[in-house]
């Protein structure tokens, strides 16, 4: 029989029992037809580098739920991936080439493409290896990669699809362009920045003589793209103006000047510049119109041709010129400040420029229908619920979503242009030809797609789609799909939409959105704060089980965690508790092992009768003369099991945990193993089979948070038991508690409860009072129904409370005058402490009169000055509220001082 070590240490845990969890094949589901499976499909993390808290969080969560239902019985599967993540990973290779003085298009495309998947199997070795690390129990022979080849035919056969039935098209729209990435951008991959800049007033000369109208703009550099001048038809200022012709200064261009209600004439002038190349409401504007359209951008954001004389110039360089030559020519009127919302590639953070481009594009609404509708009709469930309002908003304003991206990293877009006839073939295979005419001489399109497009199948590509699997037909719809609320948009709903129209069945049941990790102060964390945590270096230093103790414990779905030392030191202390109280139970099953075998001759006589464990030692608990406080930690586990399965069938796992935690510590701790103690040397009445049972039981609610430290106390505990007492080889193919009715015992509880108040009372009292630790005081308890309840308590209550002589009596018992001692009333019970066994009477009432004088000296001083009116008056506010408050609690101090005076009388 192993030793348990005197301190927990995890790396001599951790690795051990994963290993051990991996050979014996418990992370893979067998496919079960009579039983409905669990199913997580991993949120699959970008191949960009290490995994940070974020990902912990998500793991831990993810985990929590699979541990959980694999316990119940279900088959459950948790389907680990990793995303190619197309932006995000050719940006940090790119950023690696250029320490080697190299750059992609040095490289060529496939040299660039050999370059990244060397950092590919890198990052997915780690990522893999450190999702072990967190005690992720995914099924790893299915693990995914949005490019391995099942997944890349999906895309093509998705994308095929929507072509096919007109939902993707190519046009010209405005785009959002990273002039750093040289790519589009979906709105959602921008994000956008407060900036404080400029409103420059530019004049722009009539074309039939004298005079300007003046336009107001913040990118005076876009002038050059202008191709109107719009004022809003309500607009009465400009009604003789309508319908003339103004220069752009330096380029010459003739523009008109024109109505549309979309102006605001608020801003600026009221006139306003049309650049419907580079805005999004100029160019919508340009469509009703009919306006041309200019661009006047190179993809660097250098200015093209269209640009004349600024041709070749940065864009804030060529801003810099324009107002240069604005002023000279005296056609700058003004400059003013003006705070406004830029956009900026979310990757590199680039400021990003509107610009019309040809594109490929998902026509959404008639995908989105469907998405609100498995929503409202609660097929799909958004927890917690107040997502479900911001979901329906932004879907039912969805805008189409530009899927191409101008990077060579990802899946190639599947439409091939012929040379010969013009016209472009899309195809799930590489055609060999143009399906139109024949021709060989076709070329692919070398954009790829938006990584979110691969992603929107994850469900359902993973399990084999397009292909009819065995995987596809038993696992899918799946059940939860959890991930973070900041990716509802990006992810989420278009999951939703791609899983209905590529298989008819929603994706999954139930949408879980845990909250951002921020700081011990609620800062968003950062390498520039440099307030980042490493989650490889929180397990190194506090293990793993701390760590997913800290990110989840007394969280609730959709609210930020603040995680710092504290709560990572919290979850290493409770740790540490766990290992303590369940060491102390395996030594004491080593001294006396007859006493413990009283368990595990009840467990084997339940399974041979078919009766319940808990009616079993309900029945043991009985024959041993039923100690109450057997009945009552029984009966609070068996609440605490009741709770725990409500809380985690509505996802509240943060509360499901720290009622385990409270539970362990506070009432298995603090109290029962405090009072087995007292029982231990006793011959009759072993209080092992209980604490073993409850150790037990709490080990199994508490695996799924805490996996590593609950299976090593746990195979201690069973190599303990004689065999047949625990029947799984491991904690986590062990069954998950369950509630019986039988075992709650509120009688119990309202004793225990008091006899608990009664100690905690007299404890108190001796620390307010000062008494000696080694001190004995004496104590006396009046009491009505459970006198004898807690008169049999009375060793307890002794030992616990360090008070003797001890009496247990009736309320008619108490003596209409008493000598002096303190009086404590109780919800049940009082406790009188005479005061000759705790204090000098003469000396604490010396302090009492001291500190009460001085009290009442200081609410005199206070009640003068606030009578002063003219310190009320001339005093601010915040001073005379502070002095009232102060007034307050010095007046509630004096009443409790008199009080206490006056029972020392």
């Amino acid at each position: 029989m192993t030793e348990i070590p005197k301190a927990y240490e995890p790396g001599q845990v951790e690795q051990k029992w994963y290993s051990f969890w991996m050979e014996q094949g418990y992370f893979i589901p067998k496919i079960d037809h009579k039983r409905k499976p669990f199913v997580i499909i991993m949120p699959p993390p970008n191949v960009t580098g290490e995994l940070h808290l974020g990902h912990a969080l998500t793991a831990t969560l993810e985990d929590i739920m699979v541990r959980w239902h694999r316990m119940r019985g279900e088959p459950t599967l948790w389907l680990p991936g990793v995303d190619h993540a197309g932006i995000a990973t050719q940006v940090v290779v790119e950023q690696k080439l250029a320490e080697e003085g190299l750059d992609r298009h040095k490289l060529g495309r496939e040299k660039f493409i050999e370059r990244v998947w060397e950092w590919v199997k890198k990052a997915r070795h780690s990522i893999t290896y450190q999702h072990q690390r967190l005690g992720a129990s995914c099924d790893w022979t299915r693990e995914r990669f949005t490019l391995d080849d099942g997944p890349c035919r999906a895309v093509r056969t998705a994308f095929a699809r929507l072509y096919n039935k007109g939902l993707i098209y190519r046009g010209e729209r405005i785009i959002n362009w990273c002039p750093r990435c040289q790519t589009a951008l979906s709105d959602l991959e921008v994000q956008h920045k407060d900036i404080t800049g400029n409103l420059y007033y530019l004049r722009y000369p009539f074309a039939d003589g004298d005079g300007y109208v003046t336009v107001a703009t913040t990118r005076p550099e876009t002038y050059l793209g202008d191709t109107a001048v719009a004022v809003n038809p309500e607009d009465k200022r400009f009604e003789g103006l309508v319908g003339k012709k103004v220069v752009l200064p330096v380029i010459g261009r003739v523009i008109p000047i024109i109505t549309d209600s979309a102006v605001d004439p608020s801003f600026g002038t009221g006139a306003v510049k049309i650049t419907p190349g580079h805005d999004p409401v100029d160019f919508e504007m340009s469509e009703r119109q009919g306006l041309a359209i200019v661009n006047i951008l190179n993809p660097d954001a250098t200015m093209n041709d269209e640009a004349g004389p600024y041709a070749g110039l940065d864009r804030f360089v060529c801003r810099q010129q324009v107002l240069t030559d604005f002023e000279k020519a005296g056609l700058l009127e003004k400059i003013g400040p003006h705070s406004h919302s830029v956009g900026h590639c979310d990757r590199c953070q680039t400021m990003i420029e509107p610009q019309v481009s040809k594109q490929w594009f998902v026509k959404v609404a008639p995908l989105a229908d469907a998405a609100i509708e498995a929503v409202t009709d609660g097929r799909i469930v958004i927890v917690p619920e107040r997502f479900t309002r911001v979901y329906l908003n932004w879907m039912e304003n969805i805008r189409d979503w530009c899927i191409s991206r101008q990077l060579w990293w990802g899946h190639r877009i599947p439409v091939w242009y012929c040379r010969k006839c013009g016209e472009l073939t899309v195809s799930v295979d590489e055609p060999s030809s143009c399906s139109h005419c024949g021709s060989n001489d076709i070329v692919q399109d070398p954009d790829v797609l938006d990584t979110w497009f691969s992603s929107a199948l994850w469900t359902h590509s993973t399990l084999g789609w397009p292909e009819a699997t065995d995987d596809l037909a038993y696992f899918y719809p799946t059940s939860v799909m959890e991930t973070g609320y900041d990716i509802l948009f990006f992810w989420v709903a278009r999951m939703i939409m791609m899983g209905l129209e590529d298989t008819g069945d929603i994706p999954f049941h139930t949408v879980y959105l845990h909250g951002l990790i921020r700081d011990e102060k609620g800062e968003k964390m950062s390498k520039v704060r440099g307030n980042v945590l490493s989650p490889t270096d929180a397990i190194e230093e506090y293990g793993t089980d701390a760590l997913r103790f800290a990110v989840t414990t007394g969280t609730s779905p959709g609210n930020d965690i603040n995680l710092g030392q504290h709560r990572l030191e919290a979850g290493r202390n409770f740790a540490n508790k766990l290992w303590n109280a369940a060491r102390f139970v395996c030594q004491s099953l080593d001294v006396e092992p007859k006493k413990g075998q009283a368990l595990t001759e009840v467990a084997v006589l339940a399974r041979l009768k078919g009766v319940d464990l808990w009616q079993a030692l309900a029945k043991l608990v009985a024959a041993q003369g039923e100690p109450i406080e057997d009945r009552w930690i029984l009966s609070r586990l068996n609440r605490l099991v009741s709770n725990v399965t409500e809380l985690m069938s509505n996802f509240q796992f943060g509360e499901a945990e720290r009622q385990i935690h409270d539970f362990f510590w506070g009432e298995f701790c603090d109290w029962y193993i405090e009072i087995a103690k007292i029982r231990l040397p006793q011959s009759n009445s072993s209080p092992l089979p209980v604490l073993s049972l409850v150790l037990e039981t709490t080990l199994r609610l508490l695996h799924p948070f805490m996996p590593f430290i609950t299976e090593e106390l746990w195979q201690n505990l069973k190599q303990r038991l004689p065999n047949g007492s625990l029947a799984s080889d491991s904690i986590m193919v062990a069954p998950s508690p369950v509630v019986n009715g039988r075992a709650f015992d509120p009688e119990a509880e309202r004793v225990m409860e008091s006899v608990i108040e009664i100690i905690r009372s007299i404890r108190n009292a001796r620390a307010e009072y000062k008494v000696a630790v080694a001190s004995w005081i004496e104590a006396r308890i009046y009491t009505d129904k459970l006198q004898s309840a807690i008169a049999s308590k009375s060793e307890v209550i002794e030992t616990l409370a360090k008070a003797r002589p001890l009496a247990v009596l009736s309320r008619e018992q108490r003596k209409a005058k008493e000598e002096k001692a303190l009086a404590l009333v109780l919800k049940e019970a009082e406790v009188v402490l005479p005061w000759a066994g705790m204090v000098d009477l003469k000396a604490e009432r010396r302090r009492l009169e001291d500190e009460t004088n001085i009290l009442r000296r200081e609410i005199e001083r206070l009640e003068q000055r606030l009578k002063d009116a003219a310190f009320v008056s001339k005093a601010p506010a915040a001073v005379v509220d502070k002095e009232r408050g102060k007034l307050q609690s010095y007046k509630d101090k004096l009443l409790r001082l008199e009080q206490e005076l006056a029972q020392l009388s």
